[in-house]
């Protein structure tokens, strides 16, 4: 037990440096024996490969990561079904994050430590990642993000299948101020990806030339948008733009209408009101209403029809819905399933090897249009995804009408509103005077 204790100092004094010591402090104890520190393999040959699921499948958040739990699901049955991984099935060990920030970073080092999976898929919110990251990154373990984030971070464990905010508002922005209007209200929930989403959107806003009237932000799970709208409907303007998630989305949605306010004068675009949220706030609540993302379940592609009519027919289809947030996760398995292979080619034997390998030969790879839903789609080296994002119209059916497409694919950028940071490549964050700095969050 010493010898474990000892480990578990050492890996996390060094990721103190890079991390911070307060994320440390979050760490829970367990005694269990660290075994990768005696060489063990994650994965034996002809065993199975462990992975963990970490979303939250009660409280506010759930509305959302219940379906991404469920397409881990499905995409690891059709990956099993079809022979697994190099022969080798796939074990999800399942994991309910509770919609609390504290159980994310608990349940990750149980799923590392005590469950010993070789990687994890999970979180929806920044919050949520912020609270897994230090984890990871002390054990120089991995984590698929399956959703859009708003960058500004560098670091060598994460893989991210969403995207960034240069691809997901960049074009929305000037979309809007376009075809409705200069003036906009930002509001959005209060924690890390609506700030600093937000802070991109102005930027974009400013070259568009428009005008922003006032920006408010509503606690997680929060429910209460009146003093907004008062705001709102004193200051008249254009177009809401809004970073509002999970449950609070839905009543943002339905106030909106019940406050009297029209959709053809002054819609809503957001950044993460698809088909799950308009599901659970009824069409009539969403209709008119705007929505960037890379994936929507319209799109007209015998891949996202094959995708959508297995889905749904399975037995975790029940939502009756596919998202892009769902399409994004089902691109993370994929994601490691090709990484793993590469891995293993790369390293000579299944047992050789680890979680930091498989993100190590993640940049390059390639998610072609016969799997990908949203079609073709690779990772540079920053393990973020070169995609096409796209502008969709909530129709009265509750899907939504592409009326805006990238015709090409927009590279990752996640420092690209702060230039003076520097430049995040494979092995970190390349700042002007030469440094190279690893695990920036």
């Amino acid at each position: 037990m010493e010898h474990s204790r000892r480990s578990f100092l050492k890996t996390g004094a060094g990721a103190a440096t890079v991390a911070g010591t307060a994320a440390l402090g979050g760490f829970p104890y367990f005694f269990v024996k660290d075994a990768n520190a005696q060489g063990a393999p994650w994965v034996k040959k002809g065993g199975k490969i462990k992975v963990g699921v970490l979303f939250s499948l009660t409280g506010s958040l759930a509305v959302v990561e219940t379906d991404s739990n469920q397409v881990v699901q499905f995409a690891i049955d059709k990956i099993n079904k079809a022979g697994g991984i190099l022969g080798m099935p796939i074990e999800p060990v399942l994991i309910d994050a509770k919609s609390d920030i504290k159980v994310y970073s608990e349940k990750i080092s149980q799923l590392i430590l005590k469950d010993r999976v070789i990687a994890t898929f999970g979180g929806y919110t920044s919050a949520s990642r912020r609270a897994m990251a230090p984890v990871v990154m002390a054990r120089d373990h991995l984590l698929y993000y399956p959703t859009c984030y708003e960058g500004r971070e560098c670091t060598q464990n994460i893989v991210n299948t969403g995207p960034l905010a240069n691809q997901h508002s960049q074009d929305l922005i000037p979309f809007m101020v376009k075809n409705f209007g200069k003036k906009t209200y930002f509001v959005g929930s209060n924690y890390i990806w609506p700030k600093e989403s937000n802070k991109n959107a102005k930027v974009w806003l400013e070259r568009a030339g428009g005008e922003l009237l006032g920006e408010e932000y509503v606690e997680l799970g929060g429910s209460d948008f009146t003093s907004i709208f008062n705001k709102i409907r004193q200051t008249k303007p254009d177009f809401i733009f809004s970073t509002v998630v999970g449950d609070s989305d839905i009543a943002l949605h339905k106030q909106f209408k019940q406050e009297g306010f029209k959709v053809d004068k002054m819609p809503i675009a957001s950044l993460t009101t698809g088909e799950i949220e308009i599901r659970a706030m009824g069409a009539e609540f969403g209709a008119g209403h705007f929505l960037s993302a890379p994936y929507f379940e319209a799109l007209d592609t015998p891949t996202n029809k094959k995708f959508v009519e297995e889905y749904l027919g399975s037995k975790y289809g029940k939502g009756g819905v596919t998202h892009y947030n769902m399409e994004e996760t089902y691109l993370s398995v994929y994601a490691f399933k090709a990484a793993f292979e590469k891995a293993v080619e790369k390293a000579g034997s299944v047992e050789a090897v680890t979680p930091r390998m498989i993100r190590d030969v993640t940049p390059g790879i390639r998610i072609e249009d016969d799997i990908s839903p949203e079609g073709l789609v690779w990772f540079d080296e920053t393990c973020h995804l070169h995609l096409k994002p796209k502008i969709g119209q909530c129709q009265a059916s509750g899907q939504f009408k592409i009326v805006q497409a990238a015709k090409e694919h927009i590279a990752p950028d996640p420092f690209i509103i702060y230039p003076e940071r520097g430049v995040c490549k494979f092995d970190g964050l390349h700042t002007k005077d030469g440094k190279v700095l690893k695990s920036v969050l």
